[in-house]
């Protein structure tokens, strides 16, 4: 299978996580008050790059993603994602095996 033709199929839940994670950078940006030309120069990219960013398009990287949070002061977000594993953990639970204790003599 070739890695070109998969790399940019998103079920339709992943789009909408794509399109809510651009809103809510073009918001953050769009409350600081900082321009599109000022994110790109600080960030280091083009205005393409951060216009795609800002649509939810999945052509950038979290390299990428990481330089405008720097901008926005939000660069510690991106440690949020998946911090909270709760169906990791529950998986993991699943697996342990609980020992019967003795009986009290």
């Amino acid at each position: 299978m070739n890695i070109m033709t998969t790399k940019n199929k998103f079920l339709p839940k992943e789009k909408r996580i794509l399109n809510q994670l651009g809103e809510n950078l073009k918001l953050a940006r769009l409350r600081r008050n900082y321009s599109t030309e000022m994110v790109v120069e600080r960030a280091g990219i083009s205005r393409t790059t951060l216009w795609n960013l800002e649509k939810g398009n999945s052509v950038t990287s979290i390299a990428t993603l990481l330089k405008v949070l720097s901008v926005y002061g939000l660069e510690k977000d991106i440690l949020k994602l998946a911090e909270d594993d709760t169906l990791g953990r529950k998986i993991q639970d699943a697996n342990l095996r609980v020992r019967e204790r003795a009986p009290k003599k």
